[in-house]
């Protein structure tokens, strides 16, 4: 009994299991043949739907570009304007400041010319007692005064801008100029020649009197045409250096400046400095006589005005605190 419902037991059990088995193995065949028979269907589908998706990127970008390039166009156009317009503009304000400049000059020539006139007119009239005295002495002098200028020293020095727009546009005006000063002075006891920044023409001379004699004066005629040292555009170290070294109670001095410009500094400091240096004596009158020619150079070729102002501002108050004569020339033309 217990045997054959054993046996029994088995046979169902293993019957079961067997249509389970064949059921799952065949849900997984047909599974499988479902999803082989989809896949190419799925996969042709979605390859054409990325097609027309790149596609449609391409046109958009071959638009975008042309867009670009028609922008970049209009850019470079907008560009060129604008560039053409700076040009114009730069060029107008160019022709205002060129405007500008000739008025100030104008102006300036106007303003210069009337303080030369009335500097030349109270020198003339305060050289009076001192010119009959020259007269009555002993050594005549056949022309008493250059454009004004007193010449009753016995020392004559020389303190020119070596500076390259003297040099350029004004130098033979400069040697002729010298050669006048001289001229004036048939003989002295001696003469000198610096430069601006106060060095010696002839350095077997540096600190000391070049006899006045007529090779002398032809080889300082001679040296000037090659005479070239360093300057700064400024007579302030020139006119300082040749005081220190040369004044003197006992001797009367002539300081003559050619220049052109004064590029920077204070008018009022070098003013006092020389002030302290060129001390009067007890009749008021200073051992160095202080004049100054200008050479108008800048305004000639069109350079900067406010440093000739400046220059001809200094130079008038020297010569004015120091018994001298400031004379502003009108050309650099011999």
């Amino acid at each position: 009994m217990s045997r054959a419902r054993r046996r029994r037991e088995i046979d169902i059990f293993n019957l079961s299991f067997l249509d389970v088995i064949s059921c799952g193995f065949g849900a997984i065949v047909l599974l499988l043949v479902i999803v082989k028979t989809a896949e190419p269907r799925v996969i042709e589908r979605l390859t054409v739907d990325l097609s027309g998706q790149v596609q449609k990127l391409e046109e958009e970008l071959y638009v975008i570009r042309g867009e670009t390039t028609v922008l970049n166009r209009d850019l470079t156009e907008k560009q060129q304007q604008l560039s053409i317009r700076k040009e114009k503009l730069a060029r107008l304000k160019g022709g205002l400041s060129s405007i500008k400049g000739q008025y100030a000059r104008a102006q300036s020539e106007r303003d210069t010319q009337a303080i030369i006139k009335g500097q030349l007119q109270s020198a003339q009239q305060s050289l009076t007692d001192e010119m009959r005295r020259l007269l009555s002495s002993t050594t005549k002098i056949s022309n008493s005064r250059i454009g004004g200028v007193p010449v009753d020293s016995e020392y004559i020095i020389f303190i020119i801008d070596t500076s390259g727009s003297m040099n350029q546009f004004a130098w033979t005006l400069v040697r002729q100029k010298i050669k006048e000063v001289l001229n004036v002075y048939p003989k002295v006891k001696g003469i000198q020649v610096m430069n601006d920044m106060g060095e010696y023409m002839f350095q077997t001379y540096s600190g000391k009197w070049i006899p006045d004699t007529p090779s002398r004066r032809r080889s300082i005629n001679q040296r000037m045409s090659s005479w070239t040292p360093f300057s700064n555009s400024s007579p302030v170290e020139g006119i300082e250096a040749a005081i220190r070294r040369f004044y003197a109670k006992d001797k009367r001095i002539s300081l003559y400046i050619f220049g052109d410009d004064f590029s920077s500094g204070s008018i009022e400091n070098v003013v006092n400095t020389v002030a302290r240096l060129n001390r009067a004596d007890s009749s008021g009158k200073h051992r160095v006589r202080i004049h100054a020619i200008g050479f108008p150079v800048l305004f000639s070729v069109g350079g900067m005005g406010n440093n000739v102002i400046r220059f001809a501002a200094l130079m008038r108050k020297l010569a004015e605190s120091n018994d001298g004569t400031f004379v502003g020339l009108n050309s650099i033309r011999p």
